[in-house]
């Protein structure tokens, strides 16, 4: 039985039910595996890390979170307000303000890990391609090593997580229970994973704490293959579209993208923070809706790592992005630009550093090749 409503324009993306097991069982399907993800499932040998080993990761290293701030405070726009910034009154209190901001910052990520597992595993019950279905086995894999090791950091840096904000939960709950495999994969690979990339990118650029560092360096290693997933379905899937489905999976990505723009980091996610520190949340939003405009937006995506700019590389490099949608974007970024640099990804020289890290530790007697490349 295929899975409702899925556009598949290539034999290695063919979907069924979740519920249809059967369908595994089919004798031709053994002998029909696509090699498409080969090198990317070879690859993880290459950049493979336990959390729980501390030959890659420490997370008892210490740091002075009374004093010192995990990011830094140009990162946090609400201190950019009078209000804000007169209601702090010592530096210890900005300290602990930027790090509880950095707390939210982090759990976002964690639940959004917690989400591309979830996703993963989804991929499993529902993708027919041996190939395909070992690929999202094997990111099912790094992923769940992604939550542990965010677990252990928030744990080690501030005892627990917050809640999901909103708009994340409900992205990850659609994509995650949506039928059609182009929405999981847009939505994960393409969308989550390209902003997770520019997150990373970000914080390994201007962290103040060398373990926060190490770790978003070694997530890297492993989300540049999974980006390279949803690049692969990009280039069997898009260039045969009809009209009407190219349409369909356009402006699903830029709703999406509306969404994570408007919502994500906004400053009615930030509630439980300004209450936290006795500030009023309606008199924080409404200061920040002086200071965040579309110019300053725009201004903001001028920057290499900022998140939502390597999200509309993501979609422009996959040719999701047509001349429907191109003058939305353009209010944000230089499409031109954008175009001019190419398929290099943010994070990609972070990650290349990273797996030769690791390779030191995994093939210490050969030498190894770098194949984050690979596709």
């Amino acid at each position: 039985m295929a899975a409702d409503g899925n556009i598949t324009k290539d034999v290695i993306y063919d979907a069924v039910s979740p519920d249809d097991f059967e369908s595994m069982l089919e004798l031709d399907r053994y002998n029909a595996r696509s090699t498409a993800f080969d090198k990317i499932i070879s690859a993880t040998h290459d950049h493979f890390w336990d959390p729980l080993d501390k030959k890659y990761i420490d997370f008892d290293e210490p740091f002075d979170m009374e004093n010192t701030m995990i990011l830094p405070e140009e990162m946090v726009i609400s201190l950019q307000t009078d209000y804000v910034s007169n209601a702090l009154k010592t530096q210890k209190d900005r300290v602990r303000f930027v790090n509880q901001f950095t707390l939210r910052t982090f759990s976002s990520i964690l639940h959004g890990e917690q989400g591309a597992l979830n996703l993963s595993a989804s991929l499993c019950h529902v993708l027919k391609d041996q190939g395909a279905q070992e690929y999202a086995a094997n990111q099912t894999r790094e992923e769940a090593r992604h939550v542990t090791a965010f677990a252990k950091y928030i744990k080690a840096r501030w005892g627990r997580p917050v809640e999901c904000g909103p708009t994340l939960k409900a992205l990850l709950v659609d994509i995650i229970h949506s039928p059609e495999v182009y929405k999981k994969i847009i939505g994960m690979q393409m969308l989550v994973e390209g902003l997770a990339m520019g997150a990373f990118a970000t914080i390994f650029k201007l962290t103040n704490d060398p373990l926060a560092r190490k770790l978003t360096q070694l997530v890297m290693t492993d989300e540049a293959f999974h980006h390279k997933f949803g690049k692969i379905w990009a280039d069997r899937t898009i260039p045969h579209l009809t009209e009407k489905e190219h349409e369909i999976i356009e402006l699903w990505a830029a709703q999406c993208f509306q969404t994570l723009l408007f919502n994500l980091v906004g400053p009615t996610q930030q509630r439980s923070l300004y209450e936290e520190f006795g500030l009023d949340p309606e008199i924080v939003i409404a200061e920040l809706g002086k200071l965040i405009t579309d110019d300053t937006r725009r201004e903001g995506m001028k920057e290499q790592t900022n998140i939502f700019r390597v999200l509309v590389k993501t979609l422009l490099n996959a040719g999701i992005i047509t001349d429907r949608t191109k003058a939305f974007y353009g209010m944000y970024v230089d499409m031109d630009e954008l175009k001019a640099e190419g398929d290099k990804m943010v994070g990609d020289d972070i990650a290349e550093e990273g797996i030769r890290f690791l390779q030191e530790i995994n093939f210490a007697d050969k030498a190894k090749q770098v194949l984050i490349a690979a596709e």
